[in-house]
């Protein structure tokens, strides 16, 4: 991982490939994947494993049981990505270095969007005939934007 890079959370994620995909995206962006307990298939999972190709030993990775303690070591630096947000994701603060991602099927926890409303954004949707992308091309929007904004902040400034 490379200091400033932002780290991607999946809170029970359930399918394998999408998985796999977000594992290989967090490889090559030298950012840690983080993946929060029940999870929809087995590590060894063969669709999983393919996903990510031969980059799984590149992977940063961290497996919770729960939410709560990453949330907590993150404090006032992560976002909750929601489709049910107003604010549009690239609103974040510069500090946030945790975005944390719902579930393909349910996305986050109401209750959990409720506890910190303040951290909630969203991807905005321009046709209203759809509801949400696909959790790893959503994740890729993400830490794309965020990472040209850690290295424009970055950029040595002319004087």
């Amino acid at each position: 991982m490379i200091a400033g890079h932002p780290e991607i959370c999946l809170y029970q994620p359930e399918i394998p490939q999408n998985t796999g995909s977000i594992a290989r995206l967090t490889a090559g962006s030298a950012c840690r994947l983080h993946l929060v307990r029940p999870l929809g298939f087995d590590t060894d999972d063969r669709n999983l494993r393919r996903a990510g190709l031969d980059y799984w030993p590149f992977v940063d990775l961290e497996i919770h049981d729960g939410i709560d303690a990453l949330l907590a070591r993150f404090a006032g630096r992560f976002a909750l990505l929601t489709k049910k947000a107003e604010r549009p994701y690239y609103t974040a603060p510069p500090e946030t270095a945790l975005f944390v991602f719902g579930r393909e099927t349910k996305g986050l926890p109401d209750e959990l969007l409720a506890r910190f409303p303040e951290a909630c954004y969203g991807i905005p949707m321009y046709h209203p005939g759809v509801r949400s992308f696909n959790l790893a091309n959503a994740v890729s929007v993400i830490l794309y934007d965020r990472l040209r904004r850690v290295a424009e902040n970055a950029a040595p400034r002319p004087d």
